[in-house]
């Protein structure tokens, strides 16, 4: 049976994350619920190689354990000078329960003398929806470009914002505030390839649990 409202369960425990990802999904008028909604839910163990692999781990095996359509993200820092890292490790970069604090605090000091050239960087976001099988159904990639500041600057946003300078503003993702950040952020660029894709499943009458 065809539920009335799509309901739609976000694999991620954080809730500021969540919060930008209801407003992303607003328009759809898709019903948005979080892990936080599950006390059933299960860990995912993220040890896949890259954000795809993560992502599709935290779609398909939550779905498949809850029965519901979830949708798995994984998003991170990619330093050229640090040949890639943080990437996959961003969130648990200084340690397996580090603060946004720490892990900004040592990427700072592993580009310590690096020029401002030389500090390029991006943000990478892949995200993916499992139906209740755990059959992957869709995915979408987001890149945003940017470079490391050398202190931390602004108090909105989550993760390594403080220190991600956006080229075309001057500013840190930090200092642009949440308004900014939902228009040109690597979330906002997979969700809008992603967005059309879940709006042809709903109209579709595809979305069954």
């Amino acid at each position: 049976m065809t539920n009335a409202q799509p309901l739609l369960v976000l694999g991620t425990h954080n809730r500021k994350k969540g919060r930008e990802l209801v407003e992303l999904l607003a328009p759809l008028g898709i019903e948005v619920r979080t892990l936080a909604d599950f006390p059933q839910a299960i860990e995912v163990v993220e040890d896949g190689a890259s954000f795809a692999e993560n992502s599709g781990k935290k779609a398909a095996e939550q779905a498949q354990h809850l029965g519901q359509w979830v949708l798995g993200e994984d998003s991170g820092l990619v330093v050229d000078a640090l040949d890639g890292r943080p990437g996959i490790y961003s969130a648990r970069y200084a340690g397996e329960h580090a603060s946004d604090e720490e892990n900004n605090q040592l990427l700072l000091e592993e580009l310590a003398g690096v020029s401002a050239q030389g500090r390029t960087a991006h943000y990478v976001s892949h995200i993916a929806v499992a139906d209740p099988s755990g059959t992957i159904r869709l995915e979408a990639t987001g890149r945003f470009d940017g470079r490391i500041a050398e202190h931390p600057a602004g108090s909105a946003g989550f993760g390594y914002d403080p220190l991600f300078v956006v080229p075309e503003y001057h500013r840190t993702v930090g200092q642009l505030g949440a308004a900014i950040k939902s228009v040109i952020s690597h979330r906002a660029r997979a969700y809008r390839q992603l967005l059309p894709q879940l709006a042809q499943l709903t109209r579709g009458g595809d979305w069954r649990t």
